[in-house]
């Protein structure tokens, strides 16, 4: 088992493609962009809440891939959304596409400041 890990958390995005309250529009976005990169999407699960006055509040999301998974969080009252690439790379390595589905969620939702890690997990070459 090996893959990399990307995470990040996106401060005051800007991105009006995706509002941060609409769960299907981001639930499209996260799976059709897993999809487009050349991963698996088996299944996903993206839950709305809402507010005191029962109106769209933030998105909590999955994508389970046949790779690993994609996660995402949304905080729309300050613009704030967590975001979690991982894949594993055991039949192919799966790094570039999983790069390429973070960078285009970064894209999409034009964060003013991000804090962003890469971890590459399990072991190297075996």
């Amino acid at each position: 088992m090996n893959g990399i890990h990307l995470i990040a958390d996106l401060y005051r995005c800007g991105g009006t493609a995706v509002p941060l309250t609409q769960r299907e529009a981001l639930e499209h976005l996260c799976v059709g962009e897993c999809r487009d990169a050349g991963l698996t999407p088996l299944g996903a699960y993206f839950h709305q809440f809402l507010d005191e006055d029962g109106e769209a509040a933030g998105v909590t999301g999955t994508v389970v891939l046949a790779e690993s998974h994609l996660a995402i969080h949304t905080w729309p009252e300050s613009g704030d959304v967590t975001l979690d690439v991982y894949v594993c790379n055991f039949s192919r390595d799966n790094s570039d596409r999983a790069r390429l589905v973070y960078r285009r969620l970064l894209d999409a939702f034009q964060p003013e400041d991000a804090i962003e890690h890469e971890v590459v997990r399990g072991r190297r070459g075996g």
